[in-house]
């Protein structure tokens, strides 16, 4: 009788079922009796006790256990050089703990001396659980216990995170999986707190796909003074404002996003200058960092004999680099006969980011695991590009393991090896984004447009025909304001 009653909420849409859509899962399904039937209708009928969040919140709990079992060594042997490296455990969380004066009482950013390289909004949530931990001064086991407080509040906004990709999918809350069970986060979660910074821009984009500018502004902002690259989906936000004509969607939210920015940042740039803009210029006078493009050049430089870039160099270069790849995004986004979805856009320019700048620390993974999954869901081509980066993960403690030990070689990975690591990390990530640009000139080929939809994270432009839309080889089709008013 259950069975044969009408659906409790009939306008309600069926559900996307990966096991249906999904190619690669549809094959794994054998084992476990085959995709779901074609009768069923996920979404109109009710699924009890499990439903959608509740099993990818059990997933997540169960990755982040795992992730905190990757961990497992130093937990128990403490953190310390080389073995950290050796043992692929390494985290910033003790390392600041102990070397950066949160044990002793120093709050990032704010107390005279702090010498914090991270955005405001991190040296705030550092200095906090800092608080959390009972003792005083540093031991072993207020170290651990830092740790652990920080690895749960990951675990936290990690199922934030999932939960939020799920609810702006509209209907298919299950590539929110790719999120939960994610190799690169269970490996990478809780070596800083770059997870903080994916969670809030999460649920910023989430605001917008329901129109709520206002939050979604403060959201992005409060992200962005948690790590900078959250400001890079604000670009997508406005071309996709060019295209439909719908500027103060662009508008109002960048000026929440500026206006929370400032709120954190003002505050703590008076009582602490130096404290302040300590992270500004560690950033423009650091070295090239550990798994960038210019990090391995310079290896092999020395190597070779071949000219090593300094800094200001290489701030010249990823600038320019980066600022090349953002016009070439915008040719396309601004070309394509069918307007792009936010998601597409936003991953594009923060991959962009990803491969250009000069730094690439394996927690920066997180920043695109989310945005991939909304931009383009599909399993085969996110567990190999995740298999790559847990590769580029193992290659670059291996590689630091042997700096810090200074070990011969024959008992250490040698520089080519990890400089091709270096290599594959960026060509399976530009490999997937030239799969999205192929998805935004062909539509046929995106998953999510596939299922008859046109841009669930999209908010105030969702639907809307073109108003700029510029056309190289056919010029008869594109669309332009002021031709329409010259006709008019």
């Amino acid at each position: 009788m259950q069975e044969t009653k009408p659906p409790a909420h009939p306008r309600r849409a069926r559900l996307v079922v990966p096991s249906r859509s999904d190619l690669l899962l549809k094959n794994f399904t054998e084992l476990i009796g085959g995709p779901m039937g074609a009768r069923s209708a996920p979404g109109l009928v009710s699924p009890g006790v499990f439903t959608v969040e509740r099993v990818l919140i059990i997933l997540t709990v169960v990755a982040a256990l795992a992730g905190l079992a990757v961990k497992g060594y130093c937990r128990a042997n403490g953190w310390s050089s080389p073995g950290q490296f050796y043992s692929t455990c390494y985290s910033d969380f003790p390392e600041f703990f102990r070397n950066r004066g949160l044990g002793d009482g120093t709050f990032p950013v704010l107390s005279p001396g702090s010498l914090f390289e991270d955005p405001v909004l991190m040296g705030l949530i550092a200095g906090v659980t800092a608080w959390m931990v009972p003792g005083q001064g540093i031991s072993d086991a207020r170290i651990l216990g830092y740790f652990d407080v920080n690895a749960t509040l990951v675990a936290a906004v990690w199922i934030v995170t999932v939960l939020a990709t799920a609810r702006m999918s509209e209907r298919r809350p299950w590539d929110a999986a790719m999120v939960a069970l994610a190799p690169g986060i269970v490996l990478a979660g809780t070596i800083n707190w770059d997870m903080w910074a994916v969670a809030l821009l999460a649920l910023g984009m989430l605001c917008f796909s329901r129109e709520r500018l206002v939050l979604a502004g403060t959201l992005i902002g409060l992200a962005t003074a948690t790590k900078p690259y959250a400001a890079l989906v604000l670009g997508a936000v406005l071309l996709l404002a060019l295209r439909t004509g719908r500027i103060r969607g662009f508008l109002v939210t960048a000026g929440a996003s500026a206006a929370a920015w400032l709120v954190i940042n003002v505050p703590v740039a008076v009582a602490n200058p130096s404290g302040w803009g300590y992270f500004f210029r560690f950033t423009e006078t650091r070295e090239a960092g550990y798994g960038s493009l210019w990090f391995a050049y310079n290896l092999v430089a020395r190597r070779l004999r071949w000219p090593v870039l300094d800094p200001a160099t290489i701030n010249w270069l990823a600038l320019a680099a980066f600022l090349l790849a953002c016009t070439m995004i915008a040719a396309v986004a601004l070309t394509a006969a069918r307007r792009p979805r936010l998601a597409q856009l936003a991953f594009l320019i923060v991959g962009a980011f990803v491969l250009t700048s000069k730094v690439y620390s394996p927690q920066h993974v997180l920043w695109l695991i989310p945005l991939l999954a909304l931009a383009r869901p599909r399993w085969r081509d996110f567990l190999m590009w995740q298999g790559v980066e847990g590769l580029h993960w193992a290659a670059v403690w291996m590689y630091l393991g042997q700096v810090a030990s200074q070990g011969p070689t024959q008992h250490n990975i040698d520089m080519p090896y990890y400089v091709l690591a270096v290599a594959a990390h960026m060509l399976s990530t530009a490999y997937l984004m030239f799969r999205v640009i192929w998805d935004i000139r062909d539509p046929d080929y995106d998953p999510v447009r596939r299922h008859h939809l046109d841009d669930p994270q999209g908010g105030p432009f969702d639907g809307l025909p073109d108003w700029l839309r510029f056309s190289p080889s056919h010029p008869a089709h594109a669309v332009l304001p002021w031709r329409a008013k010259h006709h008019a």
